[in-house]
């Protein structure tokens, strides 16, 4: 079976590393890879560098973004992106389409995939976040796919009821979290060696994306987060930068400024999976709206401070500490990370996407679905079971 794969940025091609490989070298399946989204872009750290030092063969880009990221560009980059699949598609001639998440990237390639005809299975269907239009996107994506892979029981029901048939659905754990135990995480010295950085004892890794459902702007929220920050005595802070989205390139020049003037501050267009995860071992804490504060950082028992609603519907761990977009919420919530107390309790912490062979089971179940088809129907809810709404 040829599956087709499309990944447009840092995070999910992370996430798909291992089933890529296990694709890769599975004797009944065949490969093709799509590259697109901020791979290509040199603003978010060109990160096609990443899958190319993975020596995994490429079959084809598509280039779709556009140098601005107003709402308007962003629609037309997911336009640009619906005819480039198209042809790529018809190019590659897959038997399936495999994607993960919630952007705009993939929900383009999704749409043209079902127009072509060719059926797609779709990682990390079911979950929520509501203060980003992903949210929407990644229903979207469900109801144009044929086979789903969830994280959680919770997620499961969701796609179910969307009308799913129950059968298609499979949880499976999340990618992120089994990641982990697959990685050998670099040493200390080895990390600050390959930064460039000396890591202080105190240290918080800040990932903050846009909140794309706000009527505020970005830079109002973000300012509020750069002025907790400042006012820490001690603490070193490390920025990734955001996302390819509307108002990313205000957030991004407010972290270059904000660095300049702050000499314990730093930031980096792209960690990459395995430096990423290797600092997580070292930071006290995680700071931003970020899905991995909430899916991937409770497995190593550090904190995360939560900010705002755009992963509001993501279950959560003990580990994380949801905050408002303000000053006086931050600062209350960076204290309580910062606690003793709170320190203590994460020890305990258990990560409730995880599941142990993630990547085994979803090559399991894809190579034994003998009959994929588009003709879904529609599972209906029994009402009368449902209390009144």
């Amino acid at each position: 079976m040829k599956i087709c794969i499309v990944t447009g940025t840092r995070a999910d091609y992370g996430l798909l590393r291992s089933v890529i490989l296990s694709i890769l070298n599975h004797n009944d399946h065949t490969l093709q890879l799509i590259v697109t989204g901020t791979h290509l872009s040199s603003e978010h750290g060109y990160t096609l560098q990443e899958v190319i030092s993975d020596n995994i063969p490429i079959a084809a880009y598509v280039d779709l973004l556009l140098r601005s990221d107003s709402p308007q560009a962003i629609s037309k980059s997911a336009g640009l992106g619906l005819i480039a699949f198209g042809d790529t598609f018809k190019s590659l001639d897959p038997d399936l389409l495999l994607l993960l998440g919630d952007r705009y990237e993939i929900l383009a390639a999704a749409f043209s995939s079902f127009i072509m005809g060719i059926p797609i299975a779709h990682i990390s269907g079911g979950e929520l976040t509501l203060g980003a239009y992903d949210d929407a996107f990644r229903h979207c994506i469900t109801k144009l796919s044929s086979i789903h892979f969830v994280a959680t029981e919770v997620y499961r029901k969701r796609v179910i009821q969307m009308g799913e048939h129950p059968s298609t659905v499979f949880n499976v754990g999340a990618l992120g979290a089994e990641a982990l135990s697959n990685l050998q995480l670099l040493s200390r010295s080895q990390l600050e060696d390959a930064l460039g950085l000396h890591l202080m004892p105190n240290l918080l890794l800040v990932t903050y994306h846009p909140a794309t459902l706000h009527t505020y702007s970005s830079k109002q929220y973000f300012s509020e987060l750069l002025r907790a920050l400042s006012s820490l005595n001690n603490v070193q802070v490390i920025f990734t930068l955001p996302n390819a989205d509307a108002d990313s390139t205000i957030i991004i020049k407010l972290i270059q400024d904000y660095c300049i003037a702050h000499p314990f501050a730093h930031y980096y267009p792209s960690l990459g999976q395995l430096k990423y995860f290797s600092l997580l071992q070292f930071v006290t804490g995680v700071v931003g709206n970020s899905s991995s504060g909430l899916t991937e950082v409770p497995s190593f028992k550090k904190g995360t401070i939560n900010i705002g609603d755009r992963q509001e519907g993501r279950i959560r761990a003990s580990s994380v500490i949801d905050c408002a977009p303000d000053y006086p919420s931050i600062t209350h919530a960076i204290d309580q990370l910062f606690s003793p107390q709170f320190q203590d309790q994460i020890s305990t912490t258990q990560n409730p996407n995880y599941q142990p062979g993630t990547t085994h089971k979803i090559l399991h179940i894809l190579s034994n679905s003998t009959s994929i088809t588009l003709k879904k129907g529609f599972v209906d809810i029994d009402f009368d079971l449902l209390p009144l709404l």
